[in-house]
């Protein structure tokens, strides 16, 4: 992926910790309002108990991702200039932030579909989407606030549908699209060229799944045990839905992500495929 759609914290002003509303639950321990920073926010902008957010009861904070937009806006739209020392431009920066983090997710989704094999036949319009979408991400912020962004995501959507037809041609799998999933049982299910586009499977169990080619786009992964599961091919899946769930170093992911530090080891004598 490229540099600009991977996050660097370290350009970035918090702005995740300052500009989203978050309620105390399970994935946070407080609750606080958008635009208020955590309490855990340092004056440079660093987090002070980033290495034990999940002990200290922020996991929700450890599957974020905000695609590279946070260094985009901090750097770019507001060209270094931070919510701090120019108290003037909070509102308007936290408001173009979620809208950023949007814009720069489809880029993820856009990129990923123009690098496919399968994508050829609608590859020159994946390129202008990315074209359209990248000049919106240096417009001017009362621009991007403007954006109707729904619209634009629509146009992006259809094509992202084309890509996952075409990808999945063949394989017979099943569409689950939006599907509640929720603690299903599916232990070694054939789940090979499926849509699971915007599915719930949180919590489910899918230990030693077969989920090759699968169409993981909006898929809701929390706590699904993906221990043992194949998702070689698998398109549009993202780290912060991997970050999310659950695995071992015998699950296989797509090259362009990482596998989780808070994973489990494989049992052992279990060979990592």
């Amino acid at each position: 992926m490229p540099e600009g759609l991977v996050a660097n914290c370290s350009s970035c002003f918090g702005l995740c910790c300052v500009a989203l509303p978050f309620a105390a639950s399970a994935d946070f321990a407080i609750s606080k309002d958008g635009g208020q920073p955590c309490p855990n926010l340092l004056a440079d902008f660093r987090c002070g108990i980033h290495t034990t957010l999940r002990e200290r009861g922020f996991p929700g904070c450890t599957v974020f991702d905000c695609f590279g937009a946070g260094q985009k806006v901090s750097q770019v739209t507001f060209a270094g200039h931070d919510w701090r020392s120019v108290p003037g431009s909070a509102k308007q920066m936290f408001q173009v932030f979620p809208v950023m983090r949007q814009l720069h997710e489809l880029l993820w989704y856009l990129t990923e579909a123009l690098a496919l094999d399968a994508a050829q036949p609608v590859r020159e319009r994946i390129a202008a989407l990315i074209e359209e979408t990248e000049k919106i991400t240096f417009a001017a912020a009362e621009a991007i606030i403007e954006l109707d962004v729904p619209a634009h995501r629509g146009k992006v959507n259809a094509v992202l549908l084309r890509v996952s037809e075409l990808v999945r041609a063949g394989t017979g799998g099943r569409n689950r699209r939006g599907a509640d999933l929720i603690g299903a049982k599916l232990r070694n299910a054939n789940l090979r060229g499926a849509s699971l586009r915007g599915a719930l499977l949180i919590g489910a169990d899918l230990r030693g799944a077969d989920l090759r080619l699968a169409d993981l786009i909006g898929a809701d992964l929390r706590d699904a045990d993906l221990t043992g599961a194949d998702l070689t091919g698998s398109i549009f899946l993202t780290q912060s839905q991997v970050n999310a769930a659950r695995g071992d170093a015998s699950t296989t992911l797509p090259p362009a992500l990482t596998r989780p530090a808070h994973w489990k080891r494989a049992p052992s004598g279990k060979r990592r495929r």
